[in-house]
């Protein structure tokens, strides 16, 4: 006999981890790794090698289980080989109902360690308490399958829980794909690869023209121009030469330099992704704990409504009601909606750093948008030409664009794109000489031909027109850059550059205001042309000439009005005001993560998104309203059914286990619905 209940038990264990293995195990494993190959393989030739390890390490990771995963796996196995003695107890042979309530106790450890701490701390008012009795009722009561069912239940919920981390960390990742890892070092007058958060203070590295300075340091060999609009807004390249500072996400225009790294470690973009991915994991944690307190408050209203319905119902219905489980799928499927959705957020390019930020953005009613590389774009317009000396409009952007062809700088864009649209063809030039930081000189046939500042003109000494004064003066007003040309010694034209609206802001403007929004814009650029730029997008306040310092206090003056105010920057001028709001979002990329203070991050650098992010808040807080409902929903079924229905623990475990499915489905019906968008 005993020899025949053992060769049963042993079966069924082997049955249920087979079974496991099947739906759960290998072929997860399996499916990733093939999707690492697949994305190994497509990936570009000169940041493969960054890529590939990025995606062999998630796939390492995953094989390399932690404890908790080991733990939930094995539970999980043995959940399943429970139910089938369960089963097997009460239709063939009852002794295997035993081995059943053996396994399903062995399952429950973890649980009875957390009761007896919460015991040793007079803390009854725990649901782990709830739980351990509840589980040491119902198998005395003979209840091996409602036990097992529900034992299986939990740990496949748990199981759900760590590959939506996973495939959330995976999707984090993703992100950050496309970024170059590696830099150029110097060490002995050689010049080695090395991946970037290899990095210490004092190394040398080399930057050339056209690449990301990916550090802060100094510069101590060489001369370069650098475009530094992003962090200053400012869209005339920079003169940088040995011994003056140089900053990460700005860009060599032209030039080569060496760098003292002075910041590296934690302001590495590697480093960076550790720190988000601890933060998403802490609010997860958060969320979890939450559910757990709400678990935790419902065990006296638990305990409370049994010891009523005693005298009610009987012994029966009062431990039915004791197994109900009020709100305990809380703590499980919260985690699960969380991260879901930061997936989704992910998938439509949009970091989030801080998941609390995913609740408060419903709560928003004021939107503020800093104006310079946020609701403008990095590249100006051509605006207005003057011209002196009888020169034409023409000939003054042909010159210009004679002089600014072979740069790729903003502004240089702009006048050539002004070509373009007036049908203009670049004369060739014969010679050319370039000041780095003030202008370009340029010879074409015969004569010289000087593009750039004011004090280019100076150094120059280019003669000025008698009529360029009053020019300049209308043209301070609007609050335009200039850039100057001359011909031979003499200046003949000066145009305007004006800022460029981003193609998208109009439709996204409205869209905010469709949702009820309040729009402020605010500006350091001078009244004039933030009183256009407002206008011109249907925002109703803004304000202008605005210090970096005082963004900040402009936000906590409409907070004290009682508003949930979300900032919109882009640079390290604004990051005062991005601490100071309520959600902070920056449209600045990847390449700049490791110095932005934004909650939120538009990853395409474009206000695009920015509507979808109000979206998919909004569905956050409906999905967890409703897996919250179908928790709540599971609590008044069970208390009607006990009492007007005369049902049992297993019912109650069946209720439990169909809610607990339930609010775990709707949990996942965004990751389904991305699921099937991406096929």
């Amino acid at each position: 006999m005993i020899i025949q209940v053992v060769a049963i038990g042993c079966g069924l264990i082997w049955g249920g981890d087979k079974l496991y293995r099947k739906f759960f195990g290998k072929a997860d494993i399996k499916s990733e790794e093939n999707q690492a190959k697949d994305e190994i393989d497509i990936t570009t030739p000169q940041k493969k090698d960054s890529k590939q390890l990025s995606i062999i390490q998630s796939v390492q990771d995953k094989r390399e289980k932690t404890e908790t995963e080991k733990d939930v796996d094995k539970n999980l196995v043995l959940s399943i080989s429970a139910i089938g003695a369960g089963f097997a107890g009460s239709l063939l042979f009852a002794p295997l109902g035993v081995i059943s309530a053996g396994i399903s106790l062995y399952t429950c450890i973890p649980l009875f360690k957390d009761a007896k701490n919460s015991i040793k701390k007079r803390n009854l008012k725990k649901i782990e308490v709830l739980d351990s009795t509840a589980i040491v009722i119902t198998l005395m009561g003979g209840y091996y399958t409602a036990t097992a069912i529900s034992s299986f239940a939990y740990y496949a919920a748990q199981k759900l829980r760590l590959k939506t981390e996973y495939k959330a960390k995976q999707e984090l990742i993703n992100i950050f794909s496309d970024q170059p890892d590696f830099v150029w070092l110097l060490k002995d007058g050689v010049e080695i690869h090395t991946p970037i958060e290899h990095l210490k203070a004092k190394d040398i590295i080399i930057i050339n023209a056209g690449e990301v300075i990916p550090v802060d340091g100094s510069v101590v060999d060489g001369m370069a121009s650098v475009d530094q609009h992003l962090l200053t807004g400012e869209f005339q390249p920079c003169e940088k030469v040995s011994g003056d500072e140089v900053f990460a996400a700005t860009i060599l225009i032209s030039g080569k330099i060496h760098v003292q790294v002075d910041k590296t470690g934690s302001e590495t973009v590697v480093s960076k992704i550790g720190q988000i991915l601890k933060g998403t994991s802490e609010f997860t944690d958060k969320i979890e704990s939450l559910g757990q307190e709400i678990a935790d408050e419902s065990v006296p209203l638990t305990i409370g409504i049994s010891a009523l319905s005693l005298p009610l119902v009987g012994q029966r219905g009062a431990t039915a009601l004791l197994c109900s489980d009020f709100l305990d799928n809380v703590r499980v499927t919260a985690p699960i909606g969380m991260l879901n959705f930061l997936r989704i957020s992910s998938k439509e390019g949009i970091l989030i750093k801080d998941g609390r930020s995913l609740q408060l953005l419903t709560q928003i009613d004021t939107v503020v948008f800093d104006k310079t590389g946020t609701l403008t774009l990095e590249c100006p317009t051509v605006g207005e030409i003057h011209t002196f000396n009888s020169i034409s409009q023409e000939r003054v952007v042909t010159y210009a664009a004679a002089a600014e062809y072979r740069q790729n700088h903003p502004i240089a864009q702009a006048i050539l794109n002004e070509t373009k649209k007036r049908g203009i063809k670049t004369p060739k030039i014969d010679e050319a000489h370039y000041k780095v930081g003030y202008g370009i000189s340029v010879k074409i046939e015969r004569h010289w031909i000087k593009v750039g500042s004011q004090r280019f003109m100076e150094v120059e000494n280019i003669d000025t027109p008698k009529e360029f004064e009053r020019v300049k003066e209308a043209i301070t007003k609007k609050g335009c850059s200039l850039i100057y040309v001359a011909l031979d010694n003499c200046m003949v034209g000066v145009i305007e550059m004006h800022p460029t609206v981003r193609p998208e802001a109009k439709e996204i403007i409205k869209s905010l205001k469709d949702k009820n929004m309040s729009l402020y814009i605010i500006s350091g650029d001078h009244d004039e042309p933030t009183k256009i730029l407002a206008q011109s997008l249907g925002i109703e306040n803004y304000f202008a000439q605005v210090l970096p310092e005082d963004k900040a206090n402009l936000i906590e003056e409409l907070q004290k009005m009682g508003r949930k105010v979300c900032f919109v920057g882009d640079g390290i001028n604004d990051s005062i005001a991005l601490k100071k709001a309520d959600v902070s979002i920056s449209l600045r990329g990847a390449s700049t993560i490791a110095t932005d203070s934004a909650q939120i991050i538009l990853m395409d650098e474009s206000l695009k998104k920015l509507p979808a992010l109000f979206n998919i808040a909004s569905d956050f807080q409906k999905n967890m309203r409703n897996a919250f409902y179908t928790t709540g929903g599971q609590s008044i079924l069970s208390i009607g059914g006990v009492f007007f229905l005369n049902m049992g623990v297993q019912a109650m475990v069946g209720l439990y286990t169909v809610s607990l499915i339930s609010a775990a489905g709707i949990t996942m019906v965004p990751a389904l619905k991305l699921k099937s968008k991406n096929l």
